[in-house]
């Protein structure tokens, strides 16, 4: 679970439960069906129509995968590095077939390094191996976002549907303007309707589309990280000369040192 994901989210909710508290002893007025139903019913409506079944329905199962921990971390990255030196003492060793053991390993935990080590034992050259990686990223990455463009277009439909609950509540009010009853169970299902687009949007929707496209930026940059280790194994580089390539992408602190591996070894 991503514990920080749940915290925020509950602390969001938390303190707007607790400023209610502290403002008012009839905490039963914010609670209005109708409004809930205008904005809710309303904002997937308008989404199923402008996308896709399909795309929505993907949009909803990545919304529940931000409260879990996210699979690429800090120290994947540093991984990755150390990953290609090994490759590229394989390769210095026993030429580029000897990376077809750990091709075969892995087709199914990882589809896109297993297609690089593909181009790679192909014959591919460094520049060739870049371009066809670098077009797989981009497009990989690009399909990807769609769950947040879907995400952002729910955030801004949401206080929309709230200003037609809050219409509604006028002409209801407007209607019943002989009958003093009535004037505040009509404004309530207005202003209620407001809140809920507004909070819908800006601490669930907002959040989560923001959560997605963060995380797919991060698994973008960990395959050019990749990319790059492939390519310099396409064109015979050293070990070193890959360490110090792929270290130039990570901050220092994740830098991976052939030298501390060495030694650790021999220890």
């Amino acid at each position: 679970m991503s514990l920080p994901t749940i915290l925020g989210f509950v602390i969001g909710i938390a303190l707007f439960l607790f400023s209610i508290a502290i403002s008012t002893d009839n905490y039963w007025i914010f609670l209005h069906a109708t409004g809930l139903i205008m904005v809710l019913g309303g904002t997937i409506a308008a989404t199923f129509v402008a996308f896709e079944p399909r795309y929505v329905l993907q949009a909803m199962k990545v919304s529940v995968s931000i409260f879990f921990q996210h699979k690429v971390g800090r120290a994947i990255l540093t991984g990755e590095v150390g990953r290609m030196i090994r490759w590229g003492y394989m390769v210095q060793k026993s030429g580029l077939p000897a990376l077809e053991t750990d091709a075969r390993k892995l087709k199914e935990q990882d589809k896109f390094l297993a297609f690089g080590i593909d181009l790679v034992i192909s014959g591919y050259t460094g520049p060739e191996v870049r371009e066809i990686l670098a077009n797989t990223i981009d497009t990989t990455y690009h399909r990807n976002l769609v769950p947040a463009d879907i995400l952002r277009s729910m955030a801004s439909n949401a206080p929309a549907f709230g200003m037609i609950a809050t219409l509604v509540g006028l002409v209801i009010m407007l209607d019943h303007m002989t009958d003093p009853s009535q004037i505040g169970p009509g404004m309530s299902v207005g202003l209620m309707g407001t809140l809920y687009g507004v909070l819908f949007a800006r601490v669930v929707l907002m959040p989560t589309a923001s959560k997605v496209q963060q995380r797919e930026e991060i698994v973008r940059f960990r395959k050019f990280l990749v990319a790059e280790g492939l390519a310099l194994l396409a064109e015979r580089r050293n070990p070193r000369y890959i360490q110090d390539k792929m270290n130039s992408f990570l901050d220092p602190a994740l830098h991976f040192d052939i030298d501390q591996m060495a030694r650790g070894k021999q220890v």
